[in-house]
């Protein structure tokens, strides 16, 4: 017996079966490409994503005949939504929450939601990045769109539904709209009515490892499943990979290196409503129950992702042709000292707490004898600077931080993880399975199944730890000389990169 965790992601989907011991039996990536038609705009091709998940989920299937797989899950991205009919048909691309249309709802919008009383009900300060602009954008600019969608799903609900499951979604996704209510876990009607949107056109949300469907005749054949395989009800990524690395306690926070860098703490009670707004802090529901989870990030790894696809054009076709890992060989060159290269790492928009949008990217210290090495490790830098300027002002709200569990893709390098420990001056924990968001899901399909009967019965079985990374006492005191200097750069130049 096995379990499928399927993971979505904003440039890649991973399907990957664990044994019930949380060994990985089989895995398989897909990669895909944001569409960017036009300055902006920000989408996933609906149909092309749905066909990579397909070919992920084969990939895995062929490989585990052996241990037949008896149910699945899926986390995934959080804000953005599919457009479908109730007979799943799909119906447009899904705008992603750093597509920049919606903006012009704003204003209106922060006349009509109250704050404070926003982050009450939903736990959310409002933004253009979450669900709720994007829907006004549909049913504004695009009304026969908006009008035929049946639902709008996100990505975990609509691989889930379009596997054969009845249309749910989970309370950490339901919570990324800005139009669900925390504490009463359903959508508010009174945020639906005073926005002028359709709840109906929302599924209905239950929690994470809630039994959501089986996997239909039809694609079973076409996936090599079983038509029994049971659809558990997954979670937001950042949820998923936090119970995927064992993150399931207060003082506990997962440090999540994918598209986005995302350092997900979790806690048991909600905290001081005007302490989180201050510092742009989310409250939202872990998929573990009776916990909460809060998000401080960044798109570090697309800027990683942005310097492989622009210094590193021929390795990175070689490292194709040859199967290697083209992360591995550019972080191997970057130098043991801190980079002469400052970043300001706002090349998207930004996250808390200032989500940033109206900046751009910034290098200072470039020089004809720099290495494309020292750019690496400036963009590495940067991205624990801004994360680290948001940790340092945690305790303030009652959140604390004792644990740090690193997962995704960036967590598999030695180097990275140790720059990390360095500029924050804390032991990082790396467990056996990087690939967290995947385990995550497992764990919520054997939950659903009923093979574990709680989540702390799953970590137990399937989370295994690998490697701690203390910090380099001098390594420490040079990091935070630079940071020091990282921090004027913002102040210095943030009217000017408005303007520009």
């Amino acid at each position: 017996m096995s379990l499928l965790g399927i993971d979505v992601g904003t440039t890649g989907c991973k399907a990957v079966v664990f044994s019930l011991e949380g060994k990985l039996l089989a895995s398989a990536y897909e990669e895909y490409d944001v569409q960017r038609i036009q300055p902006g705009y920000a989408v996933l091709d609906t149909v092309r994503v749905w066909e990579k998940v397909k070919t992920a989920i084969r990939g895995v299937t062929i490989l585990s005949k052996v241990d037949p797989i008896q149910a699945l899950s899926v986390s995934s991205l959080g804000e953005a939504l599919v457009p479908v009919t109730h007979n799943r048909q799909m119906l447009g691309s899904s705008l992603l929450n750093f597509d920049q249309r919606g903006n012009e709802f704003l204003p209106e919008l922060s006349n009509i939601l109250d704050s404070e009383h926003l982050y009450h009900v939903n736990g959310n300060t409002l933004g253009n990045h979450y669900s709720l602009t994007k829907l006004l954008w549909l049913k504004t600019y695009q009304p026969k769109l908006y009008e035929s969608t049946d639902y709008f799903l996100h990505w975990s609900g609509f691989v889930s539904f379009m596997l054969g499951a009845d249309p749910f979604v989970d309370y950490s996704l339901a919570n990324r709209t800005l139009l669900f209510d925390l504490d009463q876990t359903c959508w508010s009607d009174e945020l639906f009515r005073l926005v002028g949107l359709d709840c109906t056109k929302l599924p209905m949300p239950v929690p994470s490892g809630t039994v959501i469907g089986e996997v239909s005749s039809r694609i079973a054949d076409e996936l090599g499943l079983l038509s029994s395989v049971v659809i558990v009800a997954g979670a937001h990524d950042q949820c998923a990979s936090a119970l995927g690395c064992g993150v399931i306690r207060e003082g506990q926070a997962m440090y999540g290196m994918g598209t986005y860098i995302c350092i997900t703490p979790v806690f048991g009670q909600r905290k001081n409503p005007a302490q989180m707004i201050s510092l742009g802090l989310n409250t939202e529901h872990h998929a573990v129950p009776g916990l909460y989870a809060s998000f401080i990030y960044n798109p570090g790894g697309s800027l990683v992702k942005w310097y492989r696809d622009t210094f590193a054009v021929v390795e990175k076709k070689l490292a194709l042709d040859t199967g290697r890992d083209i992360y591995a060989d550019l972080i191997s060159e970057i130098p043991q000292q801190p980079s002469e290269v400052l970043v300001l790492p706002h090349f998207a928009p930004t996250g808390p707490p200032e989500f940033i949008s109206d900046s751009s990217g910034v290098m200072i210290g470039l020089k004809l004898d720099t290495k494309r090495e020292d750019i690496l490790k400036g963009i590495l830098e940067g991205t624990m600077y801004y994360l680290k300027e948001c940790i340092d002002a945690l305790p303030a709200t009652g959140i604390s931080i004792d644990d740090f569990r690193a997962v995704g893709g960036g967590s598999k390098s030695d180097a990275w993880l140790q720059i990390c420990a360095d500029i924050m001056n804390r032991p990082i924990i790396r467990p056996a399975i990087t690939e967290a968001g995947a385990l995550g899901a497992a764990i919520l399909a054997g939950i659903g199944k009923g093979i574990f009967p709680n989540a702390q019965a799953g970590v137990e079985m399937m989370v295994k730890l690998e490697h701690k990374f203390e910090p380099d006492k001098v390594q420490v005191v040079r990091y935070a000389q630079r940071y020091e200097k990282y921090r004027q750069i913002w102040p210095l130049m943030q009217h000017f990169l408005k303007r520009l």
